[in-house]
This record gives C-alpha cells, sequence and structure tokens, in this order.
C-alpha cells in the first residue's frame, strides 16, 4: 500500500511540473516571455508581481484575462500592453490562470 501512496505521490508531482512547463512555454509561444519575465521586470512587471498584485482581488481571471486580449495602459506605469488578438481565448484563460497561480 505504501509503495502504490508514493508512486501516486511522484506522478502527481510529475504532472505539476509537466503543467507548469507546459505553461511556461504557452507563455512563450504567445509572446508574453517577450515582455515580462517569471520573477523580474522586463518591460512589464514580472508575473510574480502580477499574481501577487491581484491576489485578493475578486474577479481578478476575468479582469485579467480581458487586458491580455485587448491590451491595457497605465496599470504599471506608462508603457501601454498591446492587445493580444492573436492568442486564442482559450490560451489566454490557460495564460492567466498559470500567472495567478505563481507565488
Amino acid at each position: 500500500m505504501k509503495a502504490v501512496w508514493m508512486g501516486l505521490v511522484a506522478a502527481s508531482a510529475l504532472l505539476v511540473v509537466g503543467t507548469a512547463q507546459a505553461n511556461a512555454d504557452l507563455a512563450k509561444s504567445s509572446g508574453c516571455m517577450n515582455c515580462h519575465t517569471v520573477d523580474k521586470k522586463l518591460v512589464g512587471p514580472a508575473l510574480k508581481d502580477i499574481a501577487a498584485k491581484y491576489k485578493d482581488t475578486p474577479g481578478a481571471q476575468a479582469a485579467l484575462e480581458e487586458k491580455v486580449k485587448k491590451g491595457s495602459t497605465g496599470v504599471w506605469g506608462p508603457i501601454p500592453m498591446p492587445p493580444n488578438s492573436n492568442v486564442s481565448d482559450a490560451n489566454i484563460k490557460t495564460l492567466v490562470q498559470f500567472i495567478l497561480s505563481l507565488k
């Protein structure tokens, strides 16, 4: 029984790591990483800073999806974020979930 439990834990850990890598790859292929990094300001804020800012904000998922899709200005300074209309709604949802999961 202990071996089964350890196997499930290991499989779960691999799934989490695999999902995180898939989300990071999606962020890169969607162009997010051209202006953002996970933990340092580049052109735009660090993804972890975005997660921290919106951590306890009701409706953050939907609001950030809208900002990613349509772009925004003035939220993090004078440099606007351009719209990302080339990224599908499903991928935007996944990207925002990934960003909000960062700590």
